[in-house]
């Protein structure tokens, strides 16, 4: 099961590979697909999946004393609900249907990529066994999905316990919020797949951009009504414009970037010619990881405060403790380390997040690229690097590179999941009218977008080139 566009990078494991810019104008593309029948109506399709999605992030779970506003108050501020919500959509701050969102789904196709790489034989049947054992290995992470739904939603129950009205709430409602939890979230995932057979492009990825895009007219009302109600500067909006473009550029930029290592191929003989003899290129991309270690840090970065919101807060010692230690941990925090220490906490979370971000980079990284197994690959092909030997000179030269492109990619990962942060600073503007400049959801959209248009561009390409 390969991950969502945008979540596990991407790059060349085997010796092919493609641009991964886009060769065609943007308005072209637009237009070209518009004016193909069965393009339009693929687009369409997608359209009304989003539609559907859209309505269903406003449709609450019908049980009495639910109090959304209640649950916000509660969890503002933990990183993870503040991702988990864009993520969504708003959804799980608006405790819709749709609540628990493709979380589940991502979690459990992190776990079974990560299973595939430990266990040999999981990875030997991926490797050999075709479509049969994609099938098998996606109906297993249905099932993950599934199991995790209802720990995940358990998880979030308990959390938003510590407001009164949630607390007070019966164990059969509890039960009946889990099943429309787990339903709407099996119900999103039926719909990415839809739009993958469909429509056009990786259909979970899509439902998860239209998540965030969802969540936009949220945060620019947001950043608005802080504007009229003076609490923010109309040019602090217009310096956030600026930084939002800026990051969307940067962000552009270093996920088309790649390090091309020339492969050459040796000719062969087959009946009365000759073959091969050409040369290609092994494209490896600068951000490998693609926007897993900002996850994977946001969700430690984030487990003392959501610990500390279940062992009753404040109100507990051991809840005090862990926000207290919490606070230390989250980036945008601005308050004084100790009394007559002008050292915000923040800035300790900031060194702690871009350490585990590198970290996360390098673990992800190592997992997604056996250098074994591509050194491997380009021997039994009878294709090698030119001033390489093949074998083991191949495998030490490719895991050099490796690891000096991945240093660039963990600084590119740690500057977008910090901009966030910054940017707030910058513009002079509290940490909670903007959250959209940077970080993950813009990294993965940006991702997401440019995966798409590259598939309907290269539709685009082969129906020119059947004509």
């Amino acid at each position: 099961m390969s991950l969502p566009s945008g979540f596990g990078g991407s790059g060349g494991k085997t010796g092919g590979g493609s641009d991964k810019g886009l060769s065609m104008p943007l308005a072209d593309t637009f237009r070209l697909a518009w004016l193909d029948p069965e393009l339009r109506q693929r687009i369409i399709f997608v359209l009304m999946m989003f539609g559907v999605y859209a309505l269903g992030v406003h449709v609450p779970v019908p049980v009495p004393g639910f109090d959304s506003a209640a649950v916000v108050k509660t969890l503002e501020g933990l990183p993870a609900f503040d991702l988990l919500n864009v993520l969504g959509g708003g959804a799980l701050k608006r405790l819709s249907i749709f609540a628990l969102g493709l979380n589940p789904y991502i979690t459990a196709s992190i776990i079974m990529q990560i299973l595939q790489t430990a266990i040999p034989q999981w990875k030997k049947d991926m490797q050999e066994g075709g479509e049969y054992a994609r099938k098998k290995n996606n109906l297993r992470t249905r099932y993950l999905s599934l199991v995790l739904c209802i720990f995940q939603g358990w998880g979030f129950l308990q959390i938003m316990k510590t407001a009164p009205s949630i607390a007070a709430i019966p164990l059969h409602y509890q039960l009946m919020i889990l099943l429309f939890w787990t339903a709407g979230a099996m119900f999103v995932l039926w719909m990415g797949e839809q739009i993958s057979e469909k429509g056009i492009g990786n259909g979970v990825s899509l439902m998860i951009f239209a998540g965030i895009i969802l969540s936009l007219p949220l945060q620019a009302q947001t950043l608005f009504d802080g504007a009229m109600k003076g609490f923010v500067a109309w040019w602090s909006i217009g310096i956030i414009a600026v930084l939002f473009f800026a990051a969307t550029w940067f962000i552009v930029f270093f996920t088309t970037a790649q390090r091309r290592i020339p492969i050459q191929h040796m000719k062969r003989q087959v009946g009365n010619r000759q073959v091969g003899g050409t040369a290609s290129y092994l494209p490896l991309s600068v951000n490998m990881a693609g926007v897993l270690p900002i996850i994977f840090a946001v969700s430690l970065v984030g487990l003392p405060s959501q610990f500390g919101t279940m062992f009753g807060g404040e109100q507990s010692p051991i809840g005090a403790w862990l926000l207290n230690l919490g606070s230390y941990l989250i980036p945008s925090n601005g308050q004084a380390v100790a009394p007559g220490i002008p050292i915000p906490r923040g800035l300790i979370g900031c060194v702690l997040y871009t350490a585990l971000i590198g970290f996360f980079t390098y673990f992800w990284t190592a997992i997604q690229y056996n250098v074994e197994d591509i050194s491997n690959n380009l021997k039994r092909g009878g294709s090698f690097i030119p001033g390489v030997r093949p074998g083991k000179q191949t495998k030490d030269f490719l895991d050099g590179v490796i690891s000096r492109i991945t240093i660039v990619g963990a600084l590119f990962i740690a500057v977008v999941a910090l901009l966030q942060y910054i940017a707030p600073a910058i513009a002079q503007i509290p940490s909670g009218y903007v959250s959209i400049i940077g970080g993950t959801s813009l990294l993965i959209m940006v991702s997401v977008a440019l995966e798409t248009m590259r598939q309907i561009e290269a539709n685009l390409l082969m129906k020119q080139y059947g004509q």
